[in-house]
């Protein structure tokens, strides 16, 4: 009985969504909030500038996301606007990857270096967000929402930063960067 309970309730939102005029089927702020978690290696590629922005520590805290979302924005307009970056999706990937690997190796760059990296890497994930977003959608709720979203990642990733750091030794996040970086190699290789 409790399985099928489970079953129906795990229906409701489908079923609510089986229309128009929703966020998720047509754009808007509920379409921006979701469309983050909607892959794997947007979530990782977020959660890692926070990681590795706790690494760098004092300004890195809120200058690596704030580059990330600002970047982001302006990949989105391009993508909105039809603009087409060439190898996005091979891109994004390959940040996951990167910033994976400076999280994993601990890579200390200048703080300019690091927030240029970073907003490289963003400006294809929002060129991604903008080109997805559906074509009856607001752009500036939709992305609103998708800031606020990649938002809440970055914050993610920085509450998980900072608690490895305090409850666990250095390696603990060095660690949590490898497995960011062997999971997008996975990624890379359709293995997950």
């Amino acid at each position: 009985m409790k399985h099928r309970l489970a079953f129906a309730l795990a229906l409701v939102p489908t079923l609510a969504h089986a229309h128009p005029g929703h966020g998720a089927a047509t754009g808007g702020i509920g379409w921006g909030l979701a469309h983050p978690f909607s892959g794997l290696d947007h979530i990782l590629a977020m959660i890692a500038v926070g990681l590795w922005a706790v690494q760098l520590g004092k300004r890195a805290l809120w200058l690596l996301p704030l580059s990330f979302v600002c970047s982001m924005v302006v990949g989105a307009a391009l993508g909105m606007g039809g603009v087409r970056l060439p190898f996005v999706e091979p891109a994004i990937l390959a940040s996951v990857i990167g910033l994976g690997a400076l999280v994993a190796f601990a890579t200390r760059l200048p703080l300019s270096a690091s927030a240029a990296l970073v907003s490289i890497a963003a400006l294809f994930h929002g060129q991604a967000h903008g080109s997805e977003m559906p074509v009856n959608a607001s752009g500036l709720l939709t992305a609103a929402g998708f800031v606020i979203a990649t938002a809440a990642l970055h914050a993610t990733g920085i509450a998980l930063g900072l608690t490895l750091q305090r409850t666990a030794h250095q390696r603990t996040l060095r660690l949590a960067g490898a497995a960011i970086f062997s999971t997008a190699i996975l990624l890379a290789l359709d293995a997950i």
